[in-house]
C-alpha cells in the first residue's frame, strides 16, 4: 500500500511527487486496473512537463496543446479515458492545496463515440462456440459462464472456488468500481463447473494449464498444484482465435441482446449485467440485425397473403 500525503496547507509540490501521490489513493485492489491505466497517462504528462515542474504552475492552454497533440488522433475512448486520467489526478491535488487552477481541462470536451451497432454475435454463432468440443473445459466452461451471466471478463475471471454457490447457480462478484454483487448462471454452466473443478474446494476458479513461472500473490495461485489464475490476456487470445476474431466482451454484449431481444425488462437487464446507468446499457439492449429481420419476416404484409 503506497503512502498518501497528508492536506498540509497550500504548499507547493513537485509534478512527479504530486502524480506519485494520486497514484498511491489508487494502490488497492479494487483500483488495479484504474491505476494502471492512469499511471500511463500521468507518466506522459511527467515526460512532457518534467518531474521537477511546479504543479501549481502549469497552465491550462499548455497542457491541452500537449493533449491534443497526444491524443488528438486517438478513439474518443481513449482520448476520454486519458482525459479523465487527468481530471481525476487534478482534482486530487486540488484538494491537497497543491495547485489553484481549477481545471486544467477546461478547453477540452470528451467525445462522443461512435454508435456500435456490430458487436452482438448471431445467436447461432455463440451456441457454435459454447458447443465447440475441440476446446478445453475450461474454454468451454469460461465461455458458457460469461454468456449465461452476461458478466465482464474480468469479474469472472476473479472468481475464486469460495465464491461458488454451485447448489443455488450463483457466485458473488466485485463488480467495477468495487461493489459486491451476484451472478446467476444457467443449466449449461452448472453442468460443466464440476468437471473443471474436480473436487477443488479452494484457489481460483479458472487456472493457467501450468505452474506459474514467476512470483505472484498468494490469493492467485492454486496452492496444490502451483498453477496461477488464468490471465484475461491468456483468455482473449484463445477465444480470438476460436472464434475468427471476436472478443470476449462480445459475449456479454450478445447475451444482454439476446435478452433484450426476448423482451427482459430494464431493471432485469441491469441486475444481470450490473449497469448502474440506464444510459450505459443502451448500447447492449439494442436489437440485432438478426432480430429485425426475423421481426421484418413476421410482419411482412405480403408473407400474410
Amino acid at each position: 500500500m503506497g503512502t498518501v500525503r497528508a492536506l498540509r496547507g497550500h504548499e507547493h509540490a513537485a509534478l512527479g511527487e504530486a502524480v506519485t501521490a494520486f497514484l498511491a489513493t489508487l494502490d488497492h485492489p479494487e483500483s488495479r486496473g484504474t491505476r494502471r491505466v492512469y499511471a500511463s497517462t500521468l507518466c506522459a504528462l511527467r515526460a512532457e512537463f518534467g518531474d521537477a515542474a511546479d504543479t501549481a504552475a502549469l497552465e491550462p492552454r499548455q497542457v491541452a496543446a500537449w493533449f491534443t497533440r497526444q491524443w488528438g488522433q486517438a478513439a474518443p475512448s481513449t482520448w476520454n479515458r486519458n482525459l479523465d486520467a487527468i481530471r481525476s489526478a487534478q482534482r486530487y491535488w486540488h484538494d491537497q492545496g497543491w495547485m489553484t487552477t481549477i481545471d486544467l481541462t477546461s478547453v477540452l470536451r470528451r467525445r462522443q463515440r461512435a454508435a456500435d451497432r456490430s458487436r452482438a454475435l448471431s445467436r447461432a454463432d455463440v451456441e457454435q462456440l459454447l458447443t465447440r468440443e475441440d476446446t478445453s473445459i475450461r474454454e468451454r466452461t469460461l465461455w458458457r459462464m460469461l454468456y449465461e451471466t452476461a458478466a465482464r471478463s474480468a469479474e469472472v475471471l476473479r472468481l475464486d472456488v469460495e465464491d461458488l454457490d454451485l447448489p443455488n447457480r450463483k457466485a458473488k462478484v466485485r463488480r467495477k468500481g468495487g461493489a459486491i454483487d451476484v451472478i446467476v448462471w444457467q443449466t449449461g454452466t452448472a453442468r460443466l463447473l464440476p468437471r473443471l473443478l474436480k473436487g477443488r474446494k479452494a484457489g481460483p476458479v479458472f487456472l493457467t494449464d501450468r505452474r506459474a513461472r514467476v512470483e505472484l500473490p498468494p490469493c492467485d495461485i492454486e496452492q496444490a498444484s502451483g498453477r496461477a489464475r488464468l490471465s484475461y490476456r491468456q483468455a482473449e487470445d484463445l477465444f480470438k482465435a476460436a472464434s475468427g476474431g471476436a472478443t470476449l466482451h462480445q459475449l456479454r454484449h450478445s447475451a444482454l441482446t439476446h435478452d433484450a431481444e426476448a423482451g427482459a425488462s430494464t431493471p432485469m437487464l441491469m441486475a444481470k449485467s450490473g449497469h448502474t446507468s440506464v444510459a450505459s446499457l443502451a448500447r447492449y439492449a439494442r436489437p440485432s440485425a438478426e432480430a429485425l429481420a426475423r421481426w421484418q419476416e413476421r410482419n411482412d404484409p405480403a408473407r400474410r397473403r
